[in-house]
C-alpha cells in the first residue's frame, strides 16, 4: 500500500501542503483533518492578508517572492492589489533600515529607500517631522483575499483526490521513533505513515504528550476597520515606528497594533476584539503619523490569532529529529498566509522526494529549536 499522509489542520498551510503533494507526484492517500470546516475562527480567514518582501531573514524574502508569483498568477481570483509596504524609520533606525533594504534587494526584492524629502513628496499625507527614511516595496508587496486563497488550495486538493475529514485530533499516537496515527475526540483512529502538524496557534498541545516542546502559542491580535477623510488611492500598507500598521480596505482602512506585553495574555478561546487598544495604543500614534486620520469612524473590529513562535518569531517547518515522519508547518508568527504556497511546497517536497527542491527551508527546521538557537525575525507587527 502507498504511504498515507495525514495533515492536521485544513486552512492555508494544510491545504497548500496537500495540493503541493499531488503536484509533486505523490499518489498515496492524503487525509486533511479539520475541526471546523467553516474556518470561522481560523487564522487564515481572520488574517489581514498582506504580503511583503521586507523581512530581516533572507529566506523569508525568498518565500514571499514565491508567494507573490502565485498571487500574480491568480491575481483576479485573489483580488491581489500590489500596493506596496512602507516601513518607516526614525534617525536611530535609519542605518539598520538601509542595511536591510540592501539585503532584501540582494535576495530578489524590489525595495526603494526614500529619505525624508522623498517620503514627503511621494506620500504627502504623512507627518515626516520625526522620520529619517522609509523603505517602500515597488513590487511583490500588497494585499489580497485570504478566503479566495484558501478556497483555491482546498478546491484544488479535493479535485486531486485529497480527503477532508471533519474532526478534532485528541492524540498523536507513536510507536518507537515513528508517529503511527491521529486519534480523534470521537475515538476514530486515522493511521498514517506521515503526519504534518499544520494546526496553527493550536499545534503545540498536539505534540506535547510525545515529549515534543513546540514553542508555538496563540496570541490574540485585534484589527479595526474605519473610515477617514483621506482617499485610499496611492496609500500603501504602512508599518510605523510606533508599531502600528494601517492599509486601505474597500472604501476605508484597516489597522492594528500589538498590545503591550503586560496585556498580551488571553485565553486561547478568546477572540473578542480588544476595543481598549483603539484609544490607548492605536489612535494616538496614528493621528500623529497621518493627521487626516485624527478624524476617524470605526465601522467594525475583529480578532484572530497569531501562531507565535516564542523562540524567534519564525516558522517551524520540516521533520522532527526523533520522529522522522512527523513534520511541522506552523509558528509563522503573523506572516503565515503569505508564505503558505512556499511552506506547503517545501513540506510536500520533503515527503515526496526526501529533500527540499524549490527553496531550502532547513534554516526554519527543528534543529534550531532543539539547539535553542533562534533565527530571529524582528519585523513582526
Amino acid at each position: 500500500m502507498p504511504d498515507h499522509v495525514v495533515i492536521v489542520g485544513g486552512a492555508a498551510m494544510g491545504s497548500f501542503t496537500a495540493l503541493a503533494l499531488r503536484d509533486e507526484g505523490f499518489r498515496g492517500p492524503i487525509t486533511v483533518i479539520e475541526r471546523d470546516p467553516s474556518y470561522a475562527r481560523s487564522s487564515t480567514a481572520l488574517s489581514a492578508a498582506s504580503i511583503r518582501t521586507q523581512f530581516d531573514t533572507p529566506l523569508l524574502v525568498e518565500m514571499s517572492l514565491h508567494g507573490a508569483a502565485f498571487l500574480r498568477a491568480h491575481a483576479r481570483d485573489m483580488a491581489f492589489r500590489e500596493g506596496g509596504y512602507l516601513v518607516l524609520s526614525d534617525p536611530a533606525g535609519a542605518e539598520a533600515r538601509a542595511g536591510l533594504v540592501a539585503m532584501q534587494n540582494a535576495a530578489g526584492a524590489e525595495v526603494a529607500l526614500l529619505d525624508r524629502a522623498g517620503l514627503a513628496a511621494r506620500f504627502p499625507f504623512l507627518n515626516t517631522d520625526d522620520l529619517a527614511c522609509g523603505a517602500f516595496g515597488l513590487r511583490n508587496e500588497g494585499w489580497f483575499d485570504p478566503w479566495a486563497l484558501l478556497s483555491h488550495a482546498r478546491a484544488g486538493a479535493r479535485k486531486a483526490g485529497v480527503a477532508y475529514l471533519t474532526g478534532e485530533v485528541a492524540e498523536i499516537r507513536a510507536s518507537g521513533a515513528a508517529v503511527t496515527a491521529a486519534v480523534l475526540t470521537d475515538g476514530q483512529e486515522v493511521p498514517c505513515d506521515w503526519c504534518v502538524i499544520a494546526a496553527g496557534a493550536f499545534s503545540a498541545p498536539l505534540v506535547a504528550p510525545l515529549g515534543v516542546d513546540l514553542p508555538v502559542v496563540p496570541k490574540k491580535r485585534t484589527a479595526f476597520a474605519f473610515g477617514a477623510p483621506l482617499p485610499g488611492d496611492g496609500f500603501p500598507m504602512i508599518f510605523d515606528t510606533s508599531g502600528l500598521w494601517v492599509r486601505p480596505e474597500g472604501a476605508g482602512f484597516i489597522g492594528g497594533i500589538q498590545p503591550p506585553a503586560e496585556r498580551d495574555l488571553h485565553d486561547p478561546d478568546d477572540l473578542e476584539p480588544d476595543h481598549d487598544l483603539l484609544l490607548d495604543a492605536f489612535w494616538p500614534p496614528l493621528a500623529h503619523r497621518i493627521p487626516a486620520m485624527e478624524e476617524l469612524r470605526v465601522t467594525r473590529a475583529w480578532a484572530g490569532h497569531y501562531e507565535m513562535c516564542t523562540l524567534d518569531q519564525n516558522a517551524v517547518i520540516g521533520p522532527h529529529d526523533r520522529f522522522g515522519n512527523l513534520l511541522f508547518c506552523c509558528g509563522f508568527s503573523g506572516h503565515g498566509i503569505q508564505h503558505a504556497p512556499a511552506a506547503g511546497r517545501g513540506v510536500a517536497e520533503w515527503i515526496a522526494h526526501g529533500a527540499y527542491r524549490t527553496l531550502d527551508l532547513s534554516p526554519l527546521g527543528w534543529r534550531r529549536v532543539a539547539a535553542g538557537e533562534p533565527l530571529l525575525e524582528g519585523m513582526i507587527y
